[in-house]
């Protein structure tokens, strides 16, 4: 059997990922592989490991002065007393809030700052970053209510309100945010036909902001906005489109040509009354049409007015009625 190629991905639609995707595997991986790039703890690590220190040294001095010498006695409860020590005082940043668990059970919500924790029986289960988050995601090939596949590439700006809820409603609220955005986005995508999809990009905002926000809820997730980045429509179809457009525009520009010229047959028709002649208004028209031409031609024409032109201008019309 030969190996199957895989497909390659529109470049028009991953070209912000930072990772190469196809498909279905880049949808998974968009949803589960969230790493803060902006922050630091290099200040709370730096805080645990003077934490540790001290306490060693403390501990170390206090059994020297206790015993008389340094022995592995000594070494080992210095070096207990410092892993307890780490393991009580704690630094949460102040975007952070730390659920802390007390032998299993939810006992509060730390943070920010300093807090602490009994050894053993308390533990920070989760940090919850508070921030605004953007999550891009996208649905590939999602048929539309007039059954056109179209892939659509959007950003989903929201935030943890309530860490509780965060990290006891649902097991891992950021994989679980993305899934859901991708879900909505294809329910409403399948809800418009593709004309609407591609014309009123702040409805299917919209739309998809209300779907998210119904079921993040109940995780203590606010949901700040939706913006829809691109729309891929396939190529056959777009051309489709660009001709229908075209077609209307010519129509609506044919229409209000024609709207022009009726409203120019009546201003026309009372300049004719006014001269008492009603062939003078297709003269007027006559001329009117005359001078555009040559006003965009960028030409020039002299008009003289004599009997003798209009005399042979009878003439050539009552020849041409024979």
């Amino acid at each position: 059997m030969l190996p199957t190629k895989k497909k390659k991905a529109d470049p028009r639609v991953f070209i912000d990922a930072p990772y190469d995707v196809c498909d279905k595997e880049a949808e998974i991986r968009a949803a589960t592989s969230f790493v803060p790039r902006k922050s630091s703890r290099n200040g709370a690590t730096v805080f645990n490991v003077t934490v540790f220190i001290l306490v060693f040294g403390a501990a170390v001095l206090a059994g020297r002065a206790l015993s008389g010498a340094v022995g592995v006695v000594e070494l080992s409860a210095a070096l207990v007393l410092a892993l307890l020590a780490i393991s009580s005082v704690h630094i949460a940043l102040s975007w952070e809030r730390v659920v802390v668990l007390r032998v299993g059970k939810l006992a509060r919500v730390a943070g920010p700052g300093l807090y602490f924790t009994i050894p053993i029986l308390e533990h920070g289960t989760i940090r919850v970053d508070q921030r605004t988050i953007a999550t891009p995601f996208y649905a590939e090939k999602t048929l539309t209510a007039d059954l056109v596949p179209v892939t659509v590439d959007a950003v989903l700006f929201w935030m943890v309100w309530d860490a509780e809820k965060a990290c006891i409603e649902v097991e891992d609220y950021y994989a679980a945010v993305s899934f859901l955005a991708q879900t909505a986005m294809r329910e409403a995508v399948g809800r418009s036909t593709v004309a609407e999809v591609a014309l009123r990009r702040d409805q299917l905002d919209q739309e998809i902001k209300e779907d998210i926000e119904k079921e993040a809820a109940a995780w203590g997730i606010g949901v700040i906005s939706v913006k829809v980045r691109d729309i891929v429509i396939p190529d056959d179809l777009q051309h489709v489109m660009s001709l229908e457009a075209q077609a209307d525009r010519e129509k609506n520009a044919r229409m209000t040509v024609a709207s022009a010229e009726a409203d120019m047959a009546d201003m026309l028709a009372e300049a004719a009354a006014v001269y008492g002649d009603p062939s003078a208004a297709l003269r007027l028209r006559t001329m009117l049409q005359q001078y555009e031409t040559v006003k965009s031609s960028k030409g020039t024409v002299v008009t003289v007015p004599s009997a003798l032109s209009d005399s042979l201008a009878d003439a050539i019309d009552k020849e041409g009625q024979r």
